[in-house]
């Protein structure tokens, strides 16, 4: 029993880190076109979903690099 209780939980929380990291993600990419930090919101967004996803993290260290090559 308590198998299945620790398995849902876990379950949850990842379903919430996934719904918060696409959000934020989402919020971000929107502001691209509105007004808003885009620059900062997409890699919060990025890092959140970087937990549960490779792509994410893989998407994330890409940014970094970019704004790097940006700040010389």
């Amino acid at each position: 029993m308590k198998q299945i209780v620790f398995k849902t939980l876990a379950q949850a929380k990842r379903l919430v880190i996934i719904v918060t990291g696409f959000t934020i993600l989402a919020v971000g990419i929107a502001m691209i076109v509105l007004p808003g930090p885009a620059i900062v919101v997409i890699p919060v967004g990025l890092a959140i979903l970087a937990t549960e996803f490779i792509w994410a993290r893989k998407l994330l260290v890409m940014a970094k690099e970019r704004i790097e090559r940006m700040r010389k």
